[in-house]
């Protein structure tokens, strides 16, 4: 089932040339990379990938989603609160898929506490959950 968006509130736009091995740059400049296969894909492993690009995205917009949960329930969310992502690749019957974990800390949160805030973003707020849902392998612990 398709999701429709009620209203657009920003859209990223972003033009890749040469796939893998190439350049990916966002409309506005302010993205501007070269892009090259990790090593353990035959690569120079000396640019940017997609994973990565996907790691980093994926856990900054967890963040967000776990401060607007926050913010609903009236939770303050420290300003260090990380995210460690990983995403993995490796073949499916078909072609390649994705595996995804995050390592969330939130200093100074009670552990019950930061369950709940995580549980609702992950499976009501953040787009990206959202997105991969049912279709990636999601993988979410609290250090």
């Amino acid at each position: 089932m398709t999701t429709q968006l009620e209203k657009v509130v920003y859209t990223a736009h972003a033009t890749a040339t040469g796939g893998r091995d190439g350049r990916g740059r966002s409309s506005d400049g302010r993205i501007d990379v070269v892009l090259k296969p990790p090593k353990e894909m035959g690569g120079t492993g000396e640019g940017v990938n997609p994973e990565q690009l996907f790691a980093v995205g994926y856990a900054a917009c967890f963040i967000g989603a776990v401060k607007f949960v926050a913010g609903q329930e009236k939770v303050q969310v420290p300003a260090d609160t990380t995210i460690e992502s990983a995403v993995s690749i490796g073949p499916i019957p078909k072609g390649f898929g994705i595996a995804v974990e995050l390592k969330i800390s939130m200093p100074g949160v009670d552990r019950a506490v930061a369950q709940k805030l995580v549980e609702r973003a992950h499976n009501e707020v953040c787009p990206y959950s959202n997105a991969t849902r049912g279709n990636v392998d999601v993988k979410i612990t609290i250090a």
